[in-house]
């Protein structure tokens, strides 16, 4: 509202207020007020009512108005809103919406394109609510209007800025809090007055390029999922090899054209042969969704192919909550591991991405890679591995039960708290007792054969987990790469240690490959500055060539995202 309207609304408030102050919080305005001239007191009702009224649903923090009328998380911020301005209607001027007041209602029911859900603002609701304002509405149904108004596009705000719900509720270890606005302030310094709201707007949301590009995949994903019929893939009792029959073909080439896997133009004449540009649509379908690009109709192919594009809609949603979850600034460009895609990249100081990996990731269901952020702080060429308490206990004492000779063969040795080396050869029965109490412990050392290759890079956490090498170069060639015990194996070690290093020119890639190679044991280097790590799941990529990828819901994250968002506010 324009300024000159908001200080005669808070002038009259406060002679409501100072008037009401000695009575008790039940009795009416009018009430109040009865005793003065007949003309201050018809002029000061309407505004008193409002005020009532406001206070008493800011007091519940609730309104059945609301589709979800709960609003106690937020009833601290709403009653601060309302405080600045003397408790009276913000959203209104001469009982009408005012021009911000109606944008923003407009963005609410757009908010299904965010990835957000517009009834969680009141989508459906404004509709009416806008019709009875031109229905002479009483002072109490201008302030539900503007309560509702208040809670709803706090709501918003919050859900573009941080997301919906905390990440600490899956016990990721992301921190939102430092991207949080001050709703009040935000609201009256940015929004009740704003001459572009919808600018003010687009600043809440994250800046990433993968973020925008995710929300583009989302709206083109909507749209094709009211295009297709849904129509399902015979799925055949043998993978379909190129250059034979296929009596889903006909399907194949429509629902490959309209993801455009298929260019258009190049659909094959033959509606029962299963070949030519048909194969290779298949296999670039089938590398945006994390499987081996054979080009063979096999079981696991059929069955993505007939995923609802609906459930592809909902991936994009549920990695665009997350996107929320990142910070927004870094100290300098980070390291990304996305656990669902099983890879890892670097960025440039411009967001563009300096390098681009393989990695393999912690085993679904039993040895999780955990979800935080951390900052790396050194390198380490050569390493020992230090054998984790729980795999000494659960699978490296049962083998030295069987073969006492364990420890030699596999190139370890047993040490104290002191770091002395007890024994690396044959286990007597006193030193497997103290390592079974946990008193004494294991480690393998450096070498072409340690779990952890030639190189590790540490960001200090209390999970124990961290970046290093591996001899099993073999496991990179697989689609589904959940074979670790929570630590994350990189593909090109060398390549990532000397971007970590890229401020320390003496520590040059050839440099990097030699410490690996002949360098000294456990030598370690320290990073300058410590460069930020983020761990995070993610089922949907959007790449910088725009195409949408889709991954498995490995550890069952988006199942559970899904399920606490269906119970709408307030959100965990």
């Amino acid at each position: 509202m324009k300024s000159s309207a908001l200080h005669l609304l808070r002038t009259a408030s406060l002679v409501v207020l100072l008037a009401a102050s000695s009575a008790p919080a039940n009795v009416a305005a009018t009430e109040v007020l009865a005793a003065g001239p007949q003309g201050s007191q018809a002029a000061a009702t309407a505004p008193a009512e409002s005020s009532v009224t406001l206070r008493s649903i800011v007091t519940a923090g609730r309104l059945p108005d609301l589709r979800w009328p709960d609003f106690s998380d937020y009833r601290a911020l709403v009653a601060n809103f309302y405080e600045s301005a003397g408790y009276v209607p913000i959203w209104l001027t001469n009982n009408e919406p005012t021009q911000q007041a109606q944008t923003v209602i407009d963005v609410l029911k757009q908010a299904d394109r965010k990835g957000l859900n517009a009834e969680d603002y009141d989508g459906s609701r404004w509709a009416d609510r806008l019709a009875r304002l031109h229905q002479s509405p009483s002072p109490a149904d201008q302030a539900r209007f503007d309560a509702a108004l208040t809670v709803c596009a706090m709501r918003y705000i919050s859900d573009l800025r941080i997301g919906r719900v905390n990440p600490r509720h899956f016990k990721f270890n992301l921190d939102v809090s430092a991207k949080k606005y001050d709703l009040p302030v935000f609201l009256r310094d940015k929004i009740v007055n704003s001459a572009d709201i919808r600018a003010e707007l687009n600043e809440v949301e994250p800046p990433f390029g993968g973020y925008k590009r995710t929300l583009q995949a989302l709206q083109q994903y909507e749209d094709l999922s009211q295009r297709d019929n849904g129509e399902q893939l015979p799925v055949p009792a043998k993978p379909v090899e190129p250059g034979t029959a296929y009596a889903g073909v006909p399907r194949l080439t429509q629902l490959l054209l309209l993801l455009g896997d298929l260019p258009a133009g190049t659909a094959p004449e033959n509606s029962s042969v299963y070949a030519g540009p048909l194969v290779d649509a298949v296999k670039h379908f089938q590398e945006r969704h994390g499987m081996t690009p054979d080009g063979r109709l096999g079981a696991q192919t059929v069955k993505q192919l007939n995923v609802p594009l609906t459930f592809r809609v909902e991936q994009l949603r549920l990695t665009l909550e997350r996107w929320r979850w990142v910070p927004n600034q870094f100290v300098q460009p980070p390291i990304v591991v996305n656990i669902p895609e099983f890879r890892l990249r670097t960025y440039n100081q411009d967001g563009t991405i300096a390098l681009m990996m393989n990695v393999i990731v912690g085993k679904a269901y039993r040895h999780e890679t955990p979800v935080f952020e951390r900052g790396m702080k050194y390198v380490v060429f050569r390493p020992y591995w230090n054998v984790p308490p729980s795999i000494q206990r659960s699978e490296i004492v049962p083998a030295i039960r069987k073969n006492r000779d364990y420890i030699a063969n596999k190139n370890y040795e047993v040490f104290n708290s002191q770091g002395s080396v007890v024994t690396s050869g044959t286990i007597s029965d006193d030193v497997l007792q103290q390592l079974s109490a946990g008193k004494l412990q294991v480690r393998q050392k450096p070498g072409p054969t340690n779990a952890l290759g030639l190189v590790k890079l540490i960001f200090p956490n209390e999970y124990n987990v961290y970046l290093h090498s591996t001899p099993s170069q073999q496991l990179f060639s697989q689609s589904r790469r959940d074979f670790s015990h929570g630590c994350i194996r990189v593909e090109k070690p060398a390549e990532l240690s000397a971007w970590v290093l890229r401020d320390k020119p003496e520590w040059s890639l050839e440099r990097v490959r030699s410490a690996m190679q002949t360098g000294n044991d456990n030598q370690q280097v320290n990073l300058t500055t410590p460069v930020p790590v983020l761990i995070l799941y993610g089922t949907a990529v959007v790449t910088e060539q725009n195409e949408a990828h889709f991954f498995d819901d490995l550890y069952g994250y988006d199942a559970s995202l899904k399920k606490v968002l269906a119970k709408g506010y307030p959100y965990p």
